[in-house]
């Protein structure tokens, strides 16, 4: 008898722990388990899901990348600059020049420098309202105005600068050094020489006559 008593009090101790845990779990489902994990899990996805406000959209075009080695005693040292062009699409442009140890790095450097040099660019008509010829350093650039549907009829570099302001027919052409540096820099200094026939009257203080 004294053996049946102590195989059977271990029985009754293990099978009363079930409905606890079947409690536990239902508490933790309903929310209702003192501490709260729920609700504080809610509030929390809540707050991540927020949406973010975002400023207007910058097209970025990177240009060229240059790589550069140091030889050191211990063996070489590469260091990278990126040069990136920047624009709305719309109207303003702007390039930037970055460096860095990483690729990565020197792109982002030169994106945030760009931003922050946008420059306006006179379009009419998804074109330039002239002829304009520009020259800086050893690069030389001539742009002339395009009808509609003609495309962009350019090299790489002035493409990417074209691009990024919003123009979307004309013909250029690159006539001097291809350093992409100073081709870039030409390219913007011919477009902010550029000006509509109504700045030209404004300045002479006139007004457009409307045609009748």
């Amino acid at each position: 008898m004294n053996n049946e008593t102590e195989n059977t009090a271990p029985v009754t101790e293990t099978a009363a722990p079930a409905p606890a845990r079947e409690s536990r779990g239902r508490g933790r489902r309903d929310g209702q388990n003192g501490r709260g994990r729920g609700p504080r899990r809610e509030g929390r996805r809540q707050q991540t899901e927020a949406p973010v406000e975002e400023g207007p959209q910058l097209a970025e075009k990177v240009v060229f990348i240059n790589r550069c080695a140091k030889v050191v005693k211990g063996g070489r040292r590469f260091s990278f600059s990126a040069l990136v062009v920047c624009g709305d699409m719309e109207g303003r442009v702007g390039y930037g020049f970055g460096k860095a140890n990483e690729v990565s790095d020197a792109i982002r450097k030169a994106t945030e420098a760009g931003k922050r040099q946008l420059r306006p660019v006179a379009i009419a008509n998804g074109t330039i309202p002239h002829e304009v010829y520009s020259e800086f350093g050893g690069g030389k650039v001539l742009l002339k105005p395009a009808s509609p549907g003609t495309g962009l009829i350019a090299g790489n570099t002035i493409r990417a600068v074209l691009e990024a302001a919003g123009v979307r027919d004309i013909v250029a052409k690159s006539l001097g050094s291809s350093n992409h540096a100073n081709v870039v820099k030409a390219t913007l200094q011919a477009l902010a020489s550029l000006r509509t026939s109504e700045q030209v009257l404004a300045d002479r203080g006139k007004k457009k006559e409307k045609a009748i």
